[in-house]
């Protein structure tokens, strides 16, 4: 006697596949938001981490010294002390960087809680006010930023492109570098998103 085909009672598989299919661009479009804790907790972590390594190397570093690799050929330990911005633009202007540095990071801050964003934009906004403050600290507390980290791989690309070694930097330009790096492509990927008119 043959066996009668069981009837399926649910949504056919086609179905399910299709109203996954609708699902996903909303979940693209309508991303969540990140917890109001996220962005104070994150940047905590990247302050503490800037720090703990600034004072590291104040104790176990000296300034003039050659470079004490690290990773060989990737990153290298040498002390230095810069009192302006990046590549020394601005040298001297302590003081007036920190408290700029200060009141942006600070600012970023008090934006993502009183108006939470979604979550790679609120990590993303963290590492920059992170960085900021970070580098902030410094300036206020002893008139120069401590950095330490130097790359041979990056100096050897910046001087093929005849712009001089690589700057030496610290944790705290880390997170300004990245974190404008992913708003920017994170920029990128929200306008492709957008629907032509």
């Amino acid at each position: 006697m043959d066996r009668p085909d069981c009837e399926d009672t649910g949504p056919s598989r086609a179905a399910r596949r299709l109203h996954i299919l609708r699902v996903v661009p909303t979940l693209l479009d309508h991303p969540r938001r990140a917890p109001a804790w996220l962005p104070l907790v994150l940047a905590a972590l990247l302050i503490a981490a800037d720090q703990a390594l600034k004072a590291w190397a104040l104790a176990n570093l000296q300034e003039g010294l050659p470079a004490r690799p690290f990773i060989p050929g990737l990153i290298d330990w040498v002390l230095t002390f810069n009192t302006g911005a990046a590549w020394s633009m601005f040298s001297g202007s302590a003081a007036p960087l920190a408290l700029g540095r200060l009141a942006i990071g600070l600012g970023i801050l008090v934006y993502l809680l009183v108006r939470p964003q979604p979550r790679l934009l609120s990590v993303t906004l963290s590492m920059i006010a992170a960085g900021a403050i970070g580098n902030a600290i410094d300036g206020l507390r002893q008139g120069k930023v401590t950095d330490m980290i130097h790359s041979p791989l990056l100096s050897s690309v910046t001087n093929a492109l005849n712009a001089g070694n690589f700057p030496i930097f610290n944790i705290a330009d880390s997170c300004v570098v990245l974190g404008t790096l992913l708003l920017i492509v994170a920029s990128f990927v929200g306008d492709r998103r957008k629907p032509s008119l």
